[in-house]
């Protein structure tokens, strides 16, 4: 049996709308529609679409066989957002597009996210009703890479990880069954997904805990590499303060980008909030005042949370191929100078590159976030405060790939050396940030990685989510 045969299967079970050729007008606009090209450059034979649960559990049923045997494989797409080669999409395989698994619900202090939605029009809903969410920072996110890896949002330092405030998962299991993961219902299986990735099923809704949330603080400012130092300072300092506040959630970057190329193009950029309704918070000033900044592009206000969103929505570059990579270090002011110094040192022969864009963005896990930690990521409260280290490329050609690849590889492969001579290293590794050549599943340490394998042995004993579903980072 080959793909061919696994795509007649579909083709006899549902209906040519389900079903997208490789070839056809509709194949193409789907598959170039990814957050990267490093995506879109992945031909499955066929996309398939549901309208509902019941037809993912149809799909499942149809297509086993066939991935079961080596005849066939799928791969999983939410947003598409996730820029890791083959996360979810396959080569000669059939991508399972779930864009038509919409529909928002409030109640009971939840709200209920079809797997299809993007952040932006779930933050347009709660931003009405006075509501808030521990969402992605982007409008245009998917839900699932985030709600099954960790994920960071505004509200992070208060609230903790996304993945903390899933109160239920609806999942599409290896057998076709509909099931509801949750604290009472399944709770192997839906800690399993708070960091779990798509090892377990399909997952088609999402609920997550609202709270009242109104306007607050926050924005972006612009500046110059040889003030960086300094905000690596404040933000360490920040970090150690033992009454460090809950409402902040702190970015600061360093990089380069051709879009800036009449300023040099080396520029550093902080993403600020304060998560309450004050201006000018005293916590943020170290960040909001750094000097000399670039004014005309000062963007810190009051704004709402689909406000903040939307203006991270269109920082990010589209039409083009974009890569992550990160690490984790603690909270320490010497590792973090020399991550920033080993980065921009590799930058000088990638500038010239068509397109190029790249920051090493050091973000902030803070004590608080790490004390609501209920997953299965293996970060302790113990080892914090904490920064993760994410380098973020994106550029234009196919020839580039391996340049910038191995380039940020060997940097990354540095700052890990220079964290662990300094005492300073933490095995985690972000898996929405990860990249091919990394292991995150492996850095939330044995225990939980064999709760995990326990819990796929469990609910897909003949291992459809591991044989047939090769993307992401898989148990065994």
């Amino acid at each position: 049996m080959a793909i061919s045969e696994a795509i007649e299967a579909l083709q006899r079970t549902f209906t040519s709308e389900h079903l997208a050729l490789a070839g056809t007008e509709e194949y193409e606009k789907l598959n170039n529609s990814y957050y990267s090209f490093l995506q879109s450059d992945l031909s499955p034979a066929a996309i398939f679409l549901p309208r509902s649960k019941h037809e993912v559990a149809q799909f499942v049923q149809t297509f086993k066989p066939f991935a079961l045997n080596g005849a066939a494989q799928f791969a999983i797409r939410g947003a598409g957002q996730q820029p890791l080669p083959a996360c979810s999409n396959v080569d000669n395989g059939v991508t399972i597009d779930l864009r038509f698994l919409t529909g928002l619900e409030l109640s009971h202090g939840c709200i209920a996210i079809g797997a299809g939605e993007r952040w932006g029009a779930v933050y347009e809903k709660l931003t009405q009703e006075g509501l808030g969410v521990t969402g992605a920072r982007s409008s245009g996110g998917g839900i699932g890479g985030l709600a099954l890896a960790g994920g960071l949002s505004f509200f992070s330092s208060r609230e903790g990880f996304i993945c903390d405030n899933v109160t239920n998962y609806e999942i599409v299991l290896a057998t076709g069954e509909i099931v509801n993961a949750n604290a009472q219902e399944y709770p192997d299986l839906w800690r399993a997904l708070r960091g779990g990735g798509n090892n377990f099923g399909i997952v088609t809704r999402y609920h997550l805990r609202t709270f009242k949330q109104g306007q607050f603080w926050g924005g972006s400012v612009f500046y110059f590499p040889p003030s960086f130092p300094g905000q690596i300072e404040a933000l360490v300092r920040e970090l150690k303060k033992p009454d460090a506040s809950e409402e902040t959630h702190l970015m600061i970057s360093i990089g380069y980008s051709v879009s800036f190329a009449q300023l040099g193009g080396d520029l550093c950029m902080n993403q600020l909030y304060y998560t309450r309704p004050v201006e000018n918070p005293p916590v943020l000033e170290p960040f909001a005042t750094v000097q000399p900044q670039i004014d005309q592009i000062n963007t810190m206000r009051t704004l709402t949370l689909k406000d903040a969103a939307a203006e991270q929505g269109q920082q990010s570059a589209t039409g083009v191929k974009c890569a992550y990579m990160n690490t984790t270090v603690k909270a320490d002011v010497a590792t973090l100078q020399a991550a920033s110094s080993t980065y921009v040192a590799a930058l000088g022969p990638l500038k010239s590159l068509e397109g190029i864009t790249c920051s090493l963005t050091l973000q902030a896990y803070p004590v608080s976030l790490l004390e609501k930690s209920n997953n299965s990521l293996g970060l302790d409260p113990a080892d914090g405060p904490l920064v993760s280290v994410l380098l973020l490329t994106w550029w234009k050609n196919r020839e580039d790939d391996e340049k910038i690849t191995q380039t940020f590889r060997d940097v990354l492969e540095k700052i890990d050396q220079g964290a662990s001579s300094r005492g300073t290293a933490v095995p985690f590794k972000y898996l929405n940030y990860a990249h091919s050549f990394q292991d995150p599943i492996g850095s939330y340490g044995a225990e939980n990685v064999e709760k995990l394998r326990k819990a796929s042995t469990k609910y897909d004993p003949e291992g459809l989510f591991q044989k047939g579903v090769p993307g992401g980072f898989k148990l065994f």
